[in-house]
């Protein structure tokens, strides 16, 4: 089947070949998620194989007689499937939350401060002369990003590389930055203070940027600057090394400051790198439903957010949950040794279609199809563009949605609604 949709990482690429067997176009990573891999046989009670209806009445009565479920994961299946967990929670009183509040979280609490002045990858592709990576590393984290949309990418308006200045900042020379034009080291945890000298710069007050900043010289600051007004469209990509080092959400604002700047003379948009094939999905769904994106708490019969109770972690490490349904999700690897050690002293029912870490404290295991190759629905890629993957093979396996669905039925059945 041609034109099929790689389910890995936030690119979304939607030019794979696929054959039953063996995919082209693959990246590494996208080679290994097509790959063929131990299977779960069967839905498991205690390790017992039961049938689905079984595994899932069984998953059913454990949620309902729970007094505050976690219902955490999300990133890796479709939104049709996400829908129905976020009305799953609703209707158990019970906690959302999902992949992102481990990762992009700032970004969604600085988005709500300042939004963000973003635009499309094709957008990159085909406009950009500018671009710079902020704390991310595309080459071994993104592999196709350089050459579908940035880097290397042949655009309408701007025909390859020899036509983009490629900038790359970050706190050590990464595999992204020997593609740059010019790469630029800062210290540790002094994005925010190199953001607002670069703000400082643009608006023509140069004199108030000491000598030193973050690691850069004023003259090497200047530089930058210079670069970023320079280009006629621009295009910041960051990652976590911006929402995971010193100032986090802050250093967000402050690059979305930086952005807003830039546009009072050039264009630019700002541009997460972000991870799992879904995780925009996994917040943009919930926000439709309940209005806020991850960190939903429903104990009181409506929608609470607040990231520093609601997060999967926080619930776990306050014992604030007594049971928990994770689906498409491995938080036993991710996780803090405390809040896994909460995971396994109360039931938890998982829902995935390969075993991981969390299978091993799974209470009830519940395989599922693989989304993109065994099941369909909407994903968005990470600019926020829907696409339809498709289903490239049959299966006796169920979907993430069927699974839910009949979970769901199932509990509104037991609390007689």
């Amino acid at each position: 089947m041609k034109n099929a949709i790689c389910t890995f990482c936030g690119n979304v690429c939607d030019d794979i070949e696929f054959d039953g067997t063996v995919g082209k176009n693959l990246c590494p990573i996208g080679e290994a998620k097509f790959a063929a891999k131990r299977r779960m046989e069967a839905p498991t009670i205690e390790g017992e194989k039961v049938s689905y209806e079984e595994a899932i009445e069984r998953a059913a009565e454990i949620l309902v007689n729970a007094k505050r479920p976690l219902l955490y994961g999300w990133a890796s299946t479709v939104n049709e499937a996400i829908k129905l967990g976020v009305i799953l929670a609703e209707k158990l009183g019970g906690i959302y939350d999902q992949c992102s509040s481990v990762c992009h979280a700032p970004s969604t609490l600085a988005m709500i401060e300042e939004g963000i002045p973003g635009g499309t990858l094709g957008q990159a592709k085909n406009r950009a002369d500018v671009i710079v990576f902020w704390g991310c590393n595309p080459v071994e984290a993104h592999p196709r990003h350089p050459s579908r949309y940035s880097v290397m990418a042949r655009g309408f308006l701007t025909k390859g590389r020899q036509y983009r200045h490629i900038v790359v900042v970050d706190v050590r020379k990464t595999a992204t930055a020997y593609l740059a034009t010019e790469f630029y080291q800062i210290k540790p945890g002094y994005d925010f203070a190199v953001f607002t000298a670069l703000r400082s710069i643009v608006n023509g007050h140069e004199d108030a940027v000491p000598d030193e900043v973050g690691g850069l010289s004023k003259e090497k600051l200047k530089e930058l600057a210079d670069v970023l007004m320079d280009g006629k469209y621009g295009v910041i990509f960051y990652g976590l090394g911006l929402t995971h080092s010193r100032g986090q959400d802050r250093n967000v604002e402050c690059i979305v400051k930086l952005v807003q700047t830039l546009n009072r003379q050039t264009r630019y948009i700002l541009q997460p790198m972000r991870g799992h094939f879904n995780v925009v999905g996994a917040g943009a769904v919930a926000a439709w439903e309940a209005g806020y994106e991850y960190a939903i708490d429903f104990s009181r019969g409506y929608p609470r957010f607040s990231p520093s109770e609601f997060t999967a972690v926080e619930a776990l490490l306050r014992k604030d949950c007594d049971a928990a349904l994770i689906v498409a999700s491995d938080p036993a690897a991710h996780f803090p040794k405390k809040a896994v050690e909460r995971l396994a002293e109360i039931p938890v029912i998982q829902i995935d279609p390969h075993p991981n870490v969390t299978t091993l404290l799974a209470d009830i295991v519940i395989p599922s199809a693989i989304v993109g190759i065994e099941a369909e629905g909407t994903v968005y890629r990470m600019d926020g563009i829907p696409l339809r993957v498709k289903k490239l093979r049959e299966t006796e396996y169920w979907s993430d949605y069927q699974i839910l669905r009949l979970m769901l039925d199932k509990v509104i059945q037991m609390k007689g609604e």
